[in-house]
């Protein structure tokens, strides 16, 4: 039985899938350089996430929470932004992700 989907919209278990991939790319991006929140919405959309503020910001405080991430305000202008950097714990853990990716690659694109 299947369902329409708005369009736009994604079904809850595609959230669910993708939703370690952007932390993934999250952390890359902040291992880079310096991300922020309207930034890294923009980057992921060039990947084909469209993912709002009110999912993007509870990922970006969990991987700070967890120690991955850490943030700090910088002025930009008249207003305030936060950036956040990829900590050491956070470097770590994308370089151990990245074998797991790697390997998983290898399974659904290689072994085709």
């Amino acid at each position: 039985m299947s369902k329409t989907k708005p369009e736009g919209k994604q079904p809850a278990i595609d959230r669910d899938l993708y939703s370690g991939l952007i932390r993934l790319h999250v952390l890359h991006h902040a291992s880079e350089e310096p991300i922020f929140g309207l930034g890294m919405m923009e980057e992921l959309a060039r990947h084909g996430y469209r993912i709002s503020p009110g999912s993007l910001y509870p990922i970006l405080h969990g991987l700070e929470k967890k120690g991955y991430l850490r943030s700090k305000e910088e002025r930009n202008g008249k207003s305030l932004r936060k950036l956040y950097r990829a900590t050491p714990a956070g470097k770590r853990a994308l370089e151990g992700a990245k074998h797991k990716v790697r390997e998983l690659f290898r399974e659904l694109i290689e072994g085709e």
